[in-house]
Parts: C-alpha cells; structure tokens; sequence
C-alpha cells in the first residue's frame, strides 16, 4: 500500500499559490487536494472551477477535488474539464449516490466518497466495490485549522475492515485535524491517504511536509517488521 500526504491548498497562501505548489512539487508531494465550498452544503465559500483549471496548467500533480458542495452530480463535468484527476462527493448531499459515482466514473475521473464525522458507514457500504476512495471528514467541514474528533480513529478502522470485505484495494483518506500528533493513530487505524492543511502550510512548508512524511516512513517500516 501507498501512503499519501495530499497537501489542502484551503491553506494556502493565495498570493504565492503557484510558488508553493512548486515548493510542494520539489518536496516530492504527489497529491493535492482542492477543497470546493459553496456557502449552502457548508457555511464557507472556497474556490471553484476557474481555479482549479489555472492549477492544472502549471502542474501535473493529482488534483483531487473535494466537493462539499449541494447536488454535486451538477458540477462533475466542469470539474473534469477544469483538470480534476478524482472527484470526492458527499453522500450527504447527494440525492441519488450511486447515479453521481456512476457519472464521475463515465467522466473519467476516479471516483470518491466523503463522510462527516457523524454519518455512517453504512451509507457508503453497498457502493464500496464502485469507489477508488472514500474520504473520512476528522472534523465538520467547512473550516479549516479545526480539531480532530477523536471517535474517527475507530471508524477508520471499521471501515478498513469492511473494505477488506468488499473493496481490498480500497483507498482511506483523512480529512481534518491532521499532524505530527495525530497522523500515526490515523494510519494505523487503516488510513492511506492524508489531508494535510495548517499542518503543512502553516510556517516552514518544505519542514512541515519533511515532519509530516518521515512519519509516513516510520509507520511504513513499521507495517515491515
């Protein structure tokens, strides 16, 4: 398994955007995740499509959007177009899950599930073989710097379980509260593929992710022994 440090830009300093995607890119950093809010679904209103077209220029890095955003399945293939490599809906705002993974799949994205910290499993189960990720929300979205829940842990563990079952290659992402303190419980619950925001950009970035991914090494050698 590949485990993944997938800086959220939400954090990022917007007048240096492209600067500190370089940084990120010299630093070995595969992922990005792009985090899309619309002031309905959450309180918040982020970026959308323009944006993230004009990241896709100068990059080829994986751009996941996350679209916390009401009745996504509208936007998927403006997403797609504007260079986003997997596409991340809510279950919770979907009306008809399984309709808005089959069109992010037909699009050609990958296709991905987010669930807050109090929905559960449940409602993700029965698609787990249609998905290459689901996404575990570690706080309520909608902001960003918040604290990570601590009853997240177990359910990344149950579902690590039930993707064994129903989806071995299953990808687990975390989304929330992320760093130095709370990065090995999560991987060790089951995660894969993490969301970093503060805990990157806040400071020295190039230090922040070179903390943040010696722990990934720490845990790989770990899972070795």
């Amino acid at each position: 398994m590949n485990y993944i440090l997938s800086p959220s830009l939400l954090s990022a300093d917007f007048t240096r955007l492209g600067e500190e995607i370089h940084l990120l890119e010299q630093c070995g950093i595969k992922n990005l995740h792009y985090d899309v809010m619309d002031g309905d679904f959450v309180p918040s209103i982020s970026f959308g499509m323009p944006v993230l077209k004009s990241i896709r220029r100068f990059t080829e890095l994986t751009l996941d959007a996350h679209l916390m955003v009401t009745e996504p399945d509208r936007y998927v293939d403006d997403f797609r177009a504007a260079g986003a490599d997997i596409i991340t809906v809510h279950a919770e705002a979907c009306r008809h899950l399984d309709r808005t993974i089959t069109h992010i799949k037909q699009s050609g994205a990958k296709a991905a599930v987010a669930l807050n910290p109090a929905t559960p499993l449940q409602a993700v189960e029965e698609l787990l073989p249609e998905l290459s990720m689901v996404l575990i929300m570690s706080v309520n979205p909608g902001f960003g710097g918040q604290r990570y829940i601590p009853y997240c842990t177990d359910k990344i563990r149950r579902l690590r379980a039930m993707a064994e079952r129903r989806n071995p290659e299953l990808s687990i992402q975390v989304d929330g509260g992320i760093n130095t303190d709370t990065l090995l419980p999560v991987l060790r619950a089951g995660a894969d593929n993490i969301v970093a925001g503060s805990a990157v950009f806040n400071g020295d970035i190039a230090g922040n992710v070179a903390a943040l991914q010696e722990i990934l090494r720490v845990y790989e050698g770990e899972k070795a022994r």
